[in-house]
């Protein structure tokens, strides 16, 4: 198959505010695409940027003391850090405050003005007595004109949809100082759209079968209404001083209007890549190119990239997308996020609770499908999701067959039985659930991998690698059986993998092959092939944490005490000192001899019937016969996933009696009393440890 040629992009975040769970929805789906693209073996290409320009990063700059340039470099340094923290994987990420985005912009303009396609005209505008500004649409409000709605910005209704002129709003006020503004006439710039030839065009366009999802197809003829009708108006590109832009040429005081170069900016970022990578930016971008282009969006600036992005391309001699895919808001709980409620929550807030990144990628992969319906997070269900499919289905695979390797079989492979039926379950489906990513089926290629993932569940259980490994003169069925297991959880990996990129390394490395491609669902690991120690991939997610998630974003509301007047003089950010360990009494070496620590190797683990906390263990310490411990890690770990691993425990600690029964010692498990990394972490002896070895 010959690699296909894709650039895609994401819609530009602006530079002024943080990266929300709401974004990541985005980010996430264009991300699992393109790692699926490339996992094929395509030559596939993801860019983006920061959105940098407009009134507001230039009000928020003068607010803060400080330049606009100042600011976006700050942004943007926040919002890489945000994305790689959730493994979205840019080839670039730049910044519309550029020299590749205003060299676009203009070019694109004066090919716009050569074709007779942009006109000058002066216009009412409203300006701002108090600000002595003209106001952008943004920073004007009022009722929508249409519906009735209250707020609603000067550009666009988020009620109803609707787009018109600020003029047309129902008592405006300044979103900037709350002033009445003032109408007073400007000279702006025009993009004729409603000239025939963008008409006839756009018309054209939104109705090729496949540029749009039907829904947004539907939506773009409301907008550009039938044959002959002229509803689509011409579009104000020009703003004017004080703004943070690019000036217009031969326009001194007149900035492009920040939709303008916005979208420009991915072919600014595209441009740096090329510089840097040896990428050839025509073969992507001029009119005859066979690349394709695709856009991913919120369904609420459909508008921009549908009629007037392509339409400035079209008629600047560049190519048009390949397709624009749109996709819906983030609610939680069924509702809008809110400060308030603690459920509008920044990406940076969800990583310092210590939330795995990608129980949020497989969460709202779950979710996607190609439409522009609303995703919903429900928290509970979130947790539920994650702790019966990650790590109750998928991750248990492994944990379940690898120590058995590593102690049994120094960590070599047997023979793959591969006619099994459950190995060619997984490859017929293959095909299938490539076709669902490449759609963005996203939520259905999940639902038939976790079928899968089942499957081979029921396999180990029914092959019974435990009970195996108890029984004389059943190494060679214990070995194979295991093999089988290691080889169809490395393929439920390889087709995980765009949603799951850091695990699928993981795994990749713990099996001791090379990251992993789609065409490795079609082969098995070769016998004696030695594998690394089994390490535990991923823990059980504690409702405790979302719980602590949203308190966090909670407090982030409340108004900051107010400092001391001494501090007040104090212009530098005050350093932050982690917290004091915990004053502890000093022991002599003949107290701690008194502990007899021991390793010890979990032969079962079960849960315990009525209790919150614990989970039931049976101990080898190297005695006749396991003792039993009844240890409070529940809320960490799926006890299947402990079995077979090696630990420490305290084996002089007198037993205790409770109602579920005689504990007979105690495991040793690490935990952050300040709480900044939650949950428990059992201890476990290097390679080589045997049960009863004493430590000390």
């Amino acid at each position: 198959m010959k690699p296909r040629q894709i650039l895609v992009t994401s819609a530009l975040p602006y530079a002024n505010g943080d990266i929300h769970l709401g974004h990541l929805v985005e980010y996430i789906q264009t991300d699992i695409w393109v790692r699926f693209q490339k996992m094929r073996g395509h030559d596939c290409w993801y860019v983006c940027a920061d959105d940098t320009h407009g009134t507001p990063v230039m009000l928020r700059a003068e607010k803060e003391g400080i330049t606009p340039e100042a600011l976006i470099a700050r942004v943007h340094g926040e919002h890489l850090r945000d994305f790689t923290g959730f493994h979205v994987g840019f080839d670039n990420y730049y910044s519309t405050h550029s020299d590749e985005t205003r060299g676009f912009a203009t070019d694109i303009y004066a090919k716009l003005r050569a074709a007779g396609l942009i006109e000058t005209r002066d216009i009412e505008q409203y300006y701002d007595p108090v600000k002595q500004m003209f106001l952008p649409d943004r920073f004007i409000k009022g009722e929508c004109p249409k519906c009735g709605a209250k707020d609603q910005y000067g550009d666009n209704c988020e009620v109803c949809g609707a787009a018109y002129t600020p003029n047309e709003l129902k008592n405006p006020y300044s979103a900037v100082s709350g002033a009445k503004p003032e109408l007073r006439t400007s000279t702006h710039y025009f993009f004729k759209l409603s000239d025939p030839r963008c008409q006839s065009f756009l018309r054209r366009f939104t109705t090729e079968p496949g540029r749009l999802q039907a829904e947004s197809a539907n939506k773009m003829q409301e907008w550009l209404g039938s044959e002959g009708e002229h509803k689509l108006t011409d579009w104000d590109i020009s703003r004017d001083a004080p703004y943070f832009g690019f000036e217009i040429p031969d326009a001194p005081g007149k900035f492009f209007y920040v939709w303008l170069d916005a979208p420009v900016g991915y072919m600014g970022s595209f441009a740096n890549l090329c510089a840097r990578k040896g990428l050839d930016f025509s073969a992507f971008w001029n009119k005859d190119s066979q690349a394709e282009l695709y856009h991913f969006i919120g369904k609420d600036i459909l508008y921009f990239h549908a009629l007037f992005w392509p339409a400035m391309l079209e008629h600047a001699g560049f190519r048009v997308p390949t397709k624009i895919f749109t996709h819906g808001f983030l609610t939680v709980g069924g509702a809008k996020m809110s400060k308030s409620r603690g459920t509008f929550i920044t990406a940076r807030s969800y990583l310092d609770q210590g939330l795995n990144p990608e129980w949020l990628r497989y969460y709202f992969a779950a979710k996607l499908a190609d439409t522009a319906e609303d995703v919903d997070l429900n928290l509970d269900d979130f947790s539920a999701r994650v702790n019966a499919d990650l790590v109750g289905k998928y991750v248990n695979i492994a944990s379940r067959s690898a120590g058995f390797l590593a102690k049994r079989f120094a960590g070599q492979l047997a023979v793959a039985d591969e006619t099994l039926p459950v190995f060619a379950q997984i490859r017929d489906a293959a095909p299938r659930i490539a076709d669902l990513y490449e759609a963005r089926e996203y939520g259905k290629a999940l639902r038939e991998i976790m079928a899968l993932t089942e499957a081979v569940n029921q396999y180990v259980d029914t092959v019974k690698p435990w009970e195996l490994a108890k029984q004389e003169g059943k190494d060679a069925e214990l070995h194979a059986a295991c093999t089988n297991a290691i080889n169809l959880f490395r393929l439920l990996t390889v087709l995980l993998k765009p949603v799951l990129p850091a695990l699928a390394d993981q795994v990749a490395a713990f099996l001791n092959v090379a990251p992993f491609v789609w065409d490795d669902v079609g082969s098995v690991l070769a016998p004696s092939h030695a594998i690394n120690t089994y390490q535990h991939l991923m823990t059980r997610l504690d409702p405790k944490q979302l719980t602590a998630l949203v308190e966090a974003n909670k407090s982030s509301l409340a108004p900051a005490p107010a400092a001391p007047a001494e501090a007040k003089k104090e212009s530098k950010p005050v350093e932050k000192t982690a917290a004091p360990a915990a004053e502890s009494t000093t022991i002599g070496i003949d107290d701690f001899t008194k502990v007899d620590l021991r390793i010890a190797r979990i032969v079962t683990a079960e849960h315990v019937e009525g209790a919150e906390k614990l989970i039931r263990l049976e101990l080898d310490i190297g005695e006749e016969k396991p003792r039993q411990v009844f240890a409070g890690i529940k809320s960490a770990y799926d006890p299947a996933t402990l079995v077979g691993r090696y630990t420490v425990m305290v084996a002089n600690l007198a037993p205790r009696k409770m109602k579920f029964g005689l504990s007979e010692g105690m495991v040793l498990a690490a935990s952050d009393e300040t709480g900044q990394t939650p949950g428990l972490f059992i201890l476990s002896p290097d390679a080589g440890a045997q049960p009863g070895m004493r430590v000390k």
